[in-house]
C-alpha cells in the first residue's frame, strides 16, 4: 500500500498539508520540507540533488567528517574510567560536523567568534523545532479552532522561529560580509555560500529569497544532525544485545581495515557486514517512524476506495520495517 502513494502515484501525493509548524517554523513554508508542491519544490529539489548533496561537495567535506570523529574518540578515551552518556557526544559531533559542512564553522565551540547563540541554546532551539515539527496541534485538524492555540504550541513556535531568524540572520550576514570582502576572488566553501549564490542566480525559475535561504539552512542542520547522531546511539544499544553480532563486525573491520590506521570512507563499500548492520538499524529504528505527510493534489483511488483531493496521508515506516510480509 504505501508503495502505490510512495512510488506508484507519488506525483499525486507529493503536496504538504499546510501546518502550524510549516507557517511559524520555517518562514512560511519556504523551506524543502514543508514547501507545497510546484516549481519552487522542484527547484529546492534539483538544487540538493546536483549541487548541495553532489558526490563531489560530499567528498570535499569528507576531512571535516574526519577530524570530528577522530575528536569524538579523544574525548571518549579522556571520559574512560567514568560514567559516559553517549547519546550527548554523538550529538556533538553531528553538530559540529553538520555546522562545519553548513555554515563553515563551529557554533557550538566557545571560540565560535561572535556568534548569536549559546551552545546550549543552539542545542535547545534543535531538540525543540523537532519537537513542534511532531506534536499533533489541534488547529492543523480542525482550523476554526487554530486561533484559540489550545495547547500552547504556535505560541512556543513563534518564539522558536524569532530565535532561528536571529540566528540565521547573523549567519548570512557573516556569509555575505566574507563574499563582499573578498570579491572576485571568492570561493564557496560551505553550503550557505552555495545557498547564496543561488539567491543571486537571475536565471532561476523561481527566485531564491533571503527567507528561502534561511529555511533551507535551518533544514540542512536540522536533517543531518538528530538522523546521525540517533542511527549510532541505536546501532550501539543493539550490538551491546548481541555480543556475536558486535564480534562479527569487529572481524570484518581487523580483516579489512586491520588495526593500524583508522577506518575510512573509502573502506566502507568493502565492509560488508558493518554497512548490513547499519542498514538494519534503520529497518528497526527509522529516525523518522512517521514520514512527513503527505496530502493528494487530485481525485484518484487506491485498491477500489475513493481519494478526494486534499487526503492527507501519513506512512508508518516503523511499521512496514517491522511487518515480516
Amino acid at each position: 500500500m504505501a508503495k502505490f502513494f510512495l512510488k506508484t502515484h507519488d506525483v499525486v501525493f507529493t503536496d504538504r498539508p499546510k501546518t502550524a509548524a510549516g507557517k511559524h517554523t520555517t518562514y512560511n513554508y519556504s523551506d524543502i520540507t514543508w514547501s507545497p508542491y510546484g516549481a519552487y519544490w522542484r527547484q529546492a529539489r534539483k538544487m540538493c540533488l546536483t549541487e548541495l548533496f553532489s558526490a563531489k561537495r560530499l567528498e570535499s567535506y569528507e576531512y571535516i567528517r574526519g577530524e570530528e570523529v577522530r575528536a569524538l574518540l579523544r574525548d571518549l578515551h579522556g571520559a574512560a574510567g567514568g560514567v559516559v552518556v553517549l547519546k550527548d557526544y554523538l550529538s556533538t559531533v553531528s553538530l559540529n560536523v553538520i555546522t562545519r559542512m553548513v555554515l563553515g564553522k563551529k557554533y557550538l565551540d566557545k571560540d565560535a567568534g561572535g556568534s548569536v547563540t549559546t551552545p546550549e541554546e543552539f542545542k535547545w532551539m534543535l531538540d525543540e523545532l523537532f519537537l513542534l515539527n511532531g506534536v499533533l496541534n489541534i488547529g492543523d485538524s480542525i482550523p476554526w479552532l487554530d486561533w484559540l492555540d489550545l495547547q500552547g504550541y504556535i505560541k512556543r513556535m513563534k518564539k522558536l522561529g524569532k530565535m532561528f531568524d536571529r540566528f540565521l540572520e547573523h549567519v548570512v550576514d557573516e556569509h555575505n560580509e566574507r563574499r563582499r570582502r573578498e570579491g572576485e576572488s571568492f570561493v564557496a566553501k560551505d553550503m550557505v555560500d552555495v545557498l547564496l549564490q543561488f539567491a543571486d542566480n537571475p536565471n532561476l525559475e523561481v527566485k531564491l529569497k533571503r527567507e528561502g535561504v534561511k529555511a533551507f539552512t535551518q533544514d540542512l542542520i536540522a536533517g543531518g544532525t538528530e538522523s546521525s547522531a540517533v542511527t549510532v546511539e541505536w546501532a550501539l544499544s543493539e550490538l551491546l544485545k548481541k555480543p556475536e553480532v558486535f564480534a562479527k563486525a569487529t572481524e570484518e573491520l581487523d580483516r579489512v581495515v586491520g588495526r593500524g590506521r583508522w577506518v575510512t570512507e573509502k573502506d566502507v563499500p568493502s565492509l560488508t557486514y558493518v554497512d548490513a548492520i547499519v542498514k538494519e538499524t534503520m529497518r528497526l529504528h527509522p529516525v523518522a517512524p512517521m514520514l512527513v505527510p503527505r496530502l493528494s493534489r487530485e481525485d484518484t483511488s487506491v485498491d477500489g476506495y475513493d481519494i478526494p483531493a486534499g487526503t492527507r496521508v501519513l506512512v508508518s515506516v516503523w511499521t512496514i520495517g517491522r511487518d515480516p510480509k
